[in-house]
């Protein structure tokens, strides 16, 4: 189940429904009436939830899972475990987004500034402008600056530095975390899935987790999970301008110069460190202690204690010894020896 501290559940719904909804076919009829209080990954679904499934390669305990029903192709329907109701349609990303869209929505801000319930503990110094939703609690010795938004359900830990123009929501934060102006933690990551009237942005039900002594440089953007926690290791420090996408775990210790983008769904290890401007694809895992040179695009897994460097990036011998080659024949033709 999403976060009740950000997330309200609107269920639970029949089966029927959304079938309905998302124009998928049962293929038990006499399920129809089987409620539904939730939408998981396969992985972590309960005998209440709805699931999808569009590649059996990436299917996580799909054996093993506990999903009352699952969003599916006809070509995939047989995988299902027993007792998992298929819906079948050809877009089961997009049904399953439609589906959570009816079941969870985030919770509203209100029409106060500062909610009658926020928790402060002592020490807290607030800036002009600050507004504070239902539920946020602030730990001692924390400052938050002019003009900041703090959304329902957001916890930061004590001794902390949040700086002007900040919003926060569908976060934890640990003690001693600073956050410099104009950064946004737990926006929506950038999803869509093709649905029965076209794309449909697919509702981001995580949170982001962020431990202690972390800072985010100005401007920069950490993305809520979409079906997962994005989660900060202790220590970590991000520069300026840098993007984290949703479901990315990043660990204890690593750091990220400026412009540095990292797209979802990836794994870093300890003590990372990523010089300006690299771009990291989705799904990619980094081992502890490796780094990776500016500028460098990565597509590939890189082992623990490695040095990657360039497009597509690759171990950074490698890269500096084609780099050499391709500039020793290019002036071999510039100059007419070939």
């Amino acid at each position: 189940m999403p976060d009740p501290r950000f997330f309200e559940d609107l269920g639970p719904v029949p089966l029927r429904e959304l079938a309905e909804l998302t124009g998928a076919a049962l293929s038990d009829p006499n399920a129809a009436e089987r409620t539904i209080r939730s939408v998981a990954i396969l992985s972590r679904a309960g005998p209440d939830s709805v699931s999808f499934l569009i590649d059996r390669r990436r299917a996580e305990g799909l054996a093993d899972s506990k999903a009352a029903a699952c969003f599916v192709t006809a070509k995939e329907a047989a995988a299902l475990p027993a007792g998992c109701v298929a819906l079948v349609t050809p877009t089961p990303q997009g049904a399953y987004a439609l589906a959570a869209l009816r079941l969870h929505r985030a919770r509203w801000f209100g029409d106060k500034a500062i909610a009658p319930d926020v928790r402060l503990e002592p020490g807290v110094r607030l800036g002009p402008g600050v507004a504070l939703g239902p539920g946020v609690q602030i730990g001692a010795g924390t400052e938050i600056g002019a003009n900041t938004v703090i959304g329902p359900g957001v916890a930061i830990g004590r001794n902390c530095q949040i700086s002007a123009n900040v919003t926060i929501g569908f976060a934890l934060l640990g003690d001693r975390v600073k956050i410099l102006a104009g950064a946004v933690i737990g926006e929506a990551g950038f999803g869509a899935a093709a649905g029965p009237s076209g794309l449909t942005d697919i509702p981001q039900l995580g949170r982001v987790i962020i431990q202690d002594a972390v800072t985010v440089g100005a401007n920069s953007c950490v993305d809520r999970g979409a079906y997962d926690d994005t989660v900060i290791g202790e220590n970590t420090k991000i520069d300026n301008m840098v993007q984290i996408a949703h479901n990315v775990r990043l660990g204890r210790n690593c750091v990220m110069a400026a412009q540095s983008g990292i797209a979802g769904s990836v794994t870093v290890g300890d003590g990372v460190q990523f010089g300006g401007g690299v771009g990291i694809a989705d799904h990619v895992t980094i081992g502890a202690g490796a780094r990776i040179a500016a500028a460098a695009g990565l597509m590939h897994n890189v082992p623990a204690g490695e040095t990657w460097g360039g497009l597509p990036a690759r171990p950074i011998r490698q890269w500096m010894r084609e780099t050499a080659w391709l500039m020793k024949h290019a002036a071999r033709r510039e100059g007419g020896s070939e």
